[in-house]
């Protein structure tokens, strides 16, 4: 049996309270295709929707989906179903989902999808489950077709960061693209592997050259120092006596 999502309590976060705003910098504009939008218009929109599914970081031509993109020009499927496509790429999985433990991609999710940031760990929680009993396709398609989404952007609308405006607040919230893409998680595996230090990973090796120096590290060493002194005392000798006439081999 599938288990439902579990409740949580909204926090009082930014985007739930509704005031009188000025149009400025921090209110980003809105990109829908309700109406005739003109071709550079539906071109923008698709424009939007990359920024927000895969951020400022993730902007690359391999990521394009040429045929969603077509099936949007034509009104063949709705933007709700291109974000959709977006979020089930090939892509979008191996450079997000692949990445990060489900408690990330579930905060990255919402962010990208709801326009906004989790409320808290019971709700991180509570998609995480949705994210790991129904999968990484039926928790997509529970967030869009959530009421929240549903209220905010509908069929129609790329979503965005939902009142970025603080009031009494000289500046806004830092927009979604701006945050880590890798959580502490996974960039302390990267950080074990030796990717952060070495840009590579670490041999057994390599880790016993750094002090307090291993044991089998230290006998190799001196071995292969001694060794070595020893084929150049050797051979400093032979070209003494070969010098010489003393040997003839």
């Amino acid at each position: 049996m599938t288990i439902p999502l579990l409740k949580y309590s909204p926090s009082s976060q930014n985007q739930r309270v509704k005031s009188f705003e000025i149009p400025g910098d921090e209110n980003p504009p809105v990109y829908t295709m309700e109406g005739t939008p003109s071709i550079s218009e539906v071109n923008e929109l698709i424009w939007a929707a990359y920024r927000q599914i895969f951020n400022e970081q993730q902007i690359l031509r391999s990521n394009r989906q040429l045929t969603l993109e077509s099936q949007l020009k034509h009104n063949s499927i709705s933007v709700r179903d291109f974000i959709r496509g977006l979020l089930l790429s090939e892509t979008f999985r191996v450079r997000n989902y692949d990445t990060n433990n489900n408690y990330r991609f579930v905060e990255m999710c919402i962010q990208r999808v709801l326009g906004r940031n989790v409320y808290g760990k019971q709700e991180t929680m509570a998609w995480s489950i949705i994210l790991g009993t129904k999968g990484r396709q039926g928790f997509i398609d529970a967030l869009l077709n959530s009421e929240e989404y549903e209220s905010n952007f509908g069929d129609y609308t790329v979503p965005y960061h939902r009142r970025r405006v603080i009031a009494q607040h000289s500046m806004g919230e830092l927009p979604f693209s701006q945050f880590p893409r890798y959580d502490q998680y996974y960039r302390q595996q990267l950080e074990n592997l030796g990717y952060f230090q070495n840009k590579a990973p670490l041999s057994y090796l390599w880790k016993w050259q750094q002090p307090p120096y291993h044991p089998i590290y230290l006998v190799l060493s001196s071995g292969f120092g001694i060794l070595g002194n020893l084929l150049i005392l050797a051979g400093t000798i032979y070209v003494i006596l070969t010098y010489y006439g003393l040997v003839n081999f």
